[in-house]
């Protein structure tokens, strides 16, 4: 476990009228702080409000997984984004720009070796054990409840593997050098909201802001032969040859041509490229 966040010095750093939020809290424990987001929202909530929470008692992944999130360990965050100058159609872009703003925090921040896992998953030191996730979640006029659940601190026994097998791990795991979780949620956002305004000002079109460019440089999905497993219990074997402007993946399969894939659980097998 480590220290508890500081809420004060959070606020000092990330809250109008010195930083680029419009409200931030951290609470005890928690269902979720994404669903306490939506509700939230549906309330009138500004854009860019932060949720923290100690802990989660029913922390959400991807296709209603669970997230979990001992009190004390991790950073479970949610923010709130309404960028009503970003086309509907460009809103899956947000979890682009989550995770180049984690994957840059995390290597620059701790020294530690992370990678992303398409569409949502940081994988940290050499054996790419997941260390956190993203879920996006659009709640409609234009609003995305953005969640991120980083692992911090050591976890416990008996956490059990992502989609695929994937093994869990923490940053303290894999050798961060610092486990200051209060440092980490600044620099965190702090990155979320340079990238969140470069993606509006280009109407949200990643390759303008340079947001594909950047997914694109620390994907390490791209390259490798992969099993994506579909909605529908279906499955596409392939070599990920690119995620696409819509931040989909594009599949070079087995039996010929290409597909671009929006939504399905990634199962690296191995690299293609040597």
């Amino acid at each position: 476990m480590t220290q508890p966040l500081d809420l004060e010095a959070l606020r000092a750093a990330l809250v109008a009228p010195g930083g680029p939020y419009a409200a931030l809290d951290v609470v005890p424990s928690t269902g979720s702080t994404n669903a306490d987001l939506r509700e939230a929202a549906n309330a009138g909530a500004e854009d860019r409000t932060v949720l923290i929470a100690e802990q989660q008692t029913a922390g959400q992944g991807r296709r209603a997984r669970t997230w979990v999130s001992p009190a004390g360990s991790g950073i479970y965050l949610s923010v709130l984004l309404r960028p009503h100058e970003v086309p509907p159609n460009r809103l899956p872009g947000i979890t682009l720009l989550a995770g180049v703003a984690l994957v840059s925090t995390v290597r620059a921040s701790t020294g530690v070796d992370a990678v992303l896992k398409w569409p949502n998953d940081l994988l940290a030191g050499p054996e790419r054990a997941k260390c956190a996730g993203i879920l996006a979640e659009s709640i409609g006029g234009g609003a995305v409840v953005l969640g991120i659940g980083l692992n911090v601190a050591a976890l416990p026994e008996g956490v059990p593997a992502g989609a695929g097998g994937l093994p869990p791990t923490s940053l303290e795991q894999q050798g961060a050098s610092h486990t200051d979780r209060t440092r980490l949620v600044v620099e965190l956002l702090l990155a979320l909201a340079q990238l969140d305004a470069r993606w509006r000002l280009a109407y949200g079109d990643p390759v303008a802001c340079g947001l594909l460019d950047a997914y694109r440089e620390h994907c390490a999905t791209l390259g490798l032969r992969v099993r994506v497993e579909l909605p529908g219990n279906s499955e596409l074997l392939g070599t990920a040859v690119d995620v696409d402007r819509e931040g989909q993946l594009v599949i070079r399969s087995d039996g010929g041509g290409q597909r671009a894939v929006h939504a399905g659980d990634v199962v690296h097998l191995r690299s293609v490229t040597g």
